[in-house]
């Protein structure tokens, strides 16, 4: 019961904050997003860092390190920029992906052996998902080319997602570091990797006043919940549950974001609804 109430807590901390995310995507690059979100939850867990022991978990750390990097500096930089341009709904939607890729590497990669009760549930939600994203309701008119990058990115940030998870999972389940101390690991890491690639958007960030006071609350509230306590949630769910599981239950992001449609634009119709009550029912099999 752990993995699941975490994995609720993530995903409407996480759908909250791409909301906010979004909108300050029209006056920041997705990457500046990303370096701001990263840098202050980094700090706000670094007392954390004096928790770890560094030279007997050498192996694990730079495991967790690359995880970090590929699953929060380049996943989410291109997951902001997919909230840009096809919408908060939409770039959620994608997840319908990550349940069976999820199932699928983790079977391969570490013999997690699932009942077929778990890869029935993963195909209901992907597929609810999958129908959910098709339908056409978003009133902006990108062009296709637009559109296409938008859908890329999206595709790109749960690969990396994928494969940062399964990483995390090993280490979780295999050394005697708790998910604080993994969830700070990887935001260092991608915090350091994105200062050394993006120098000049971090004076920007830091130095530059014409950033308002209310998009720096906006960002603060949404660091806090989406990314500290969203990442903090999301790694007790890969300890306590399988990578398969685990995102079945992150993946219903795009139902939350339901909530939030209207604010940009993005009208819900029955066909929508409908997809989105078969994706609890998945999620009820896949638990049950």
């Amino acid at each position: 019961m752990i993995g699941f109430f975490a994995a609720i807590s993530a995903v409407l901390f996480w759908t909250f904050s791409c909301s906010i995310w979004r909108k300050e995507s029209e006056n920041l690059l997705p990457r500046q997003i990303n370096i701001y979100k990263n840098v202050l939850a980094s700090i706000i867990f670094l007392p954390v860092v004096l928790s770890i022991d560094w030279f007997s978990n050498i192996s694990s750390i730079v495991v967790l390190m690359i995880s970090g990097i590929v699953g929060i500096a380049i996943g989410d930089t291109l997951y902001i920029n997919s909230l840009k341009i096809i919408g908060t709904r939409k770039t959620l939607s994608f997840e319908a992906l990550t349940p069976i890729i999820a199932t699928i590497v983790e079977t391969i990669s570490i013999n997690e052996v699932y009942p077929q009760k778990v890869w029935i549930g993963s195909f209901i939600v992907s597929f609810s998902l999958f129908m959910i994203v098709r339908q056409n309701t978003y009133k902006k008119d990108h062009s296709r080319e637009i559109k296409t990058i938008g859908i890329l990115c999206a595709i790109g940030s749960v690969l990396c997602a994928v494969f940062a998870a399964l990483m995390s999972r090993i280490i979780l389940i295999s050394s005697e570091l708790n998910p604080l101390q993994t969830t700070e690991i990887r935001l260092l890491s991608a915090s350091i990797f994105l200062f050394l690639f993006f120098k000049k958007d971090f004076f920007y960030l830091f130095y530059n006043r014409s950033l308002t006071k209310n998009s720096h609350s906006n960002l603060v509230i949404s660091t806090l919940l989406g990314t500290n306590l969203g990442i903090l949630f999301q790694q007790i769910v890969f300890k306590f549950l399988p990578i398969g599981i685990g995102w079945t239950l992150l993946s219903l992001s795009p139902v939350c974001a339901l909530l939030m449609s209207r604010r940009e634009g993005d009208n819900i119709n029955k066909l929508t609804i409908t997809y989105s009550f078969l994706s609890f029912i998945g999620v009820g099999i896949t638990l049950i």
